[in-house]
């Protein structure tokens, strides 16, 4: 089971930042997701997220807030099956201009891009988005603001 560190980052406006995602093979086969990834050596969930961050949008000015969300996952993704553990942060960011500088050579292929959606578009859109009750959680989220402990999240496997 792979430990993942996962951001769920908000602009001044409130919009969410989400990465544009596709097989490494087959760009049709796409979806959006939050930034984040595995933790590496002995770090911190917390460290993982910052760094995972950075990496994948170059934002660096951010205040981590507390774990909103647990889920567990397993997905097919470039010729393998992803078993994760993935814990959710709430951050904020006045930074909001992205650039995918650190990058892995799978990342390089499989990112397409970045953007900020507000909770409308999200609950609109009709792309894939993971999780897939994203809209939902964003939304009560900013109605009602974190959760008093992490909630866990339905299990997906893809």
């Amino acid at each position: 089971m792979r430990k993942v560190a996962r951001v769920v980052l908000l602009d001044p406006r409130e919009r969410i930042l989400l990465l544009h995602g596709h097989e490494p093979d087959d760009p049709a086969d796409n979806w959006w997701f939050t930034p984040g990834g595995g933790l590496e050596g002995d770090e911190s969930r917390e460290e993982a997220a910052l760094r995972e961050l950075a990496e994948e949008t170059g934002i660096t000015d951010v205040e981590l807030g507390p774990v909103l969300w647990r889920r567990r996952c397993s997905f097919p993704f470039a010729g393998r099956r992803w078993d994760q553990d993935e814990w959710y942060y709430l951050a904020r960011t006045t930074q909001t201009a992205t650039a995918a500088a650190g990058l892995t050579e799978l990342e390089r292929r499989s990112v397409a891009g970045a953007r900020w959606w507000t909770c409308q578009e999200l609950t609109e859109a009709h792309e894939t988005v993971y999780p897939t009750r994203l809209a939902e959680l964003l939304k009560r989220l900013l109605d009602d603001g974190p959760p008093a402990r992490p909630e866990t999240l339905d299990t997906e496997i893809v």
